[in-house]
């Protein structure tokens, strides 16, 4: 199994601090609270999802895992063409510099893993009939 771990784009984790920033003003300038606990929930859950998000080629299988929320497995025999976006709908990726992978007949999966190149050249060398519209 080759573990390739999600591209994380700056400008969220910017977001995630400035998410962690109101909670932890209320708390300093107020004595600590149960709603201000609550406002950090978000901010942790979103850090989670960040640290637990990655993809692995192994047994003929591509899984996405994000978390507990996604853990998706693809065979990789099925899979057709993979594109470049920066489509950013929710998807498991950390990033805005993303590669929509195409499988089956009429589904794909957005993903953003930090070595582009070498994810896509794993792919195609297991399966030599997958389309590479990504330009890189």
């Amino acid at each position: 199994m080759v573990k390739y771990k999600s591209k994380i784009a700056w400008i969220l984790i910017l977001l995630i601090f400035l998410l962690l920033l109101a909670p932890l003003y209320q708390m300093l300038k107020h004595s600590v609270s149960v709603g201000s606990l609550f406002l950090l929930l978000p901010p942790i859950f979103i850090g989670y999802i960040f640290i637990t998000t990655y993809y692995e080629i192994g047994n003929g299988i591509l899984r996405v895992k994000s978390g507990f929320l996604l853990n998706r497995c693809i065979q990789i025999k099925d899979i057709t063409k993979i594109e470049a976006t920066y489509n950013p709908i929710s998807a498991p990726a950390t990033s805005f510099d993303r590669l929509e992978v195409f499988y089956n007949k009429y589904e794909s999966v957005i993903i953003s893993p930090k070595k582009k190149q070498a994810f896509i050249a794993h792919l195609i060398q297991l399966n030599p009939k997958i389309q590479d519209n990504t330009g890189l």
